[in-house]
């Protein structure tokens, strides 16, 4: 088990995937400081329910999470600290708590890493949807550097992307198989594009 800080969100952030985040409160603004003096990355992970701020009791969250690193910052018009966020390696949560700057940390299980899945005819309709996200604006800002020749970083840039509800992004995060990802990925293209 690892010990990290976790930064708990209604949003999913997957491996692969860019975010974009605003920090004004003084825990996460010391947590993304120490970050980009040590490199060292964080946990981000779905809240499910309660409240993550003005509660005494810890909020339920998602059993799974991405480690996140800081890739880009900059001071936005509000004159709040702004932070690129990428997803690297997955884990499994385990104890958490708050510490006394209300900080949650936990102990976390690290998933193995994703090895390199080529990409296979079948899945080129994939690899098709995230070539024309990539050209939209939005997505260019955030800079987001799929290999598409690797059928897991396709995917999950993809499920990052489109407009899925996140506790449908927190189901696939927990897939171990690609074929599997991919299977639901061209079930749930269809459904957005009305061929379902």
């Amino acid at each position: 088990m690892t010990e990290i800080a976790l930064f708990p969100l209604s949003a999913v952030l997957l491996p692969y995937g860019r975010m974009p985040l605003q920090i004004f409160e003084q825990r996460y603004l010391e947590l993304v400081k120490s970050s980009m003096r040590s490199g060292d990355s964080f946990g981000m992970l779905r809240i499910e329910r309660g409240v993550e701020v003005g509660s005494a009791r810890l909020p339920v969250l998602a059993g799974i999470g991405t480690l996140a690193s800081i890739v880009d910052w900059d001071q936005l018009e509000n004159g709040l600290l702004g932070v690129t966020v990428e997803g690297g390696q997955r884990f499994r949560l385990g104890d958490f708590w708050r510490e006394n700057n209300g900080l949650l940390r936990a102990e976390v299980e690290l998933l193995p890493p994703l090895e390199h899945a080529a990409m296979i005819e079948a899945w080129e309709p994939m690899r098709t949807v995230l070539q024309g996200l990539e050209a939209h604006p939005h997505v260019q800002r955030m800079g987001m550097p799929a290999d598409l020749d690797d059928a897991w970083q396709v995917a999950y840039s993809l499920v990052q992307l489109l407009p899925l509800e996140e506790e449908l992004k927190v189901e696939l995060l927990l897939l171990t198989s690609i074929e599997e990802l991919m299977r639901e990925l061209d079930v749930l293209l269809n459904a957005l594009s009305g061929e379902a």
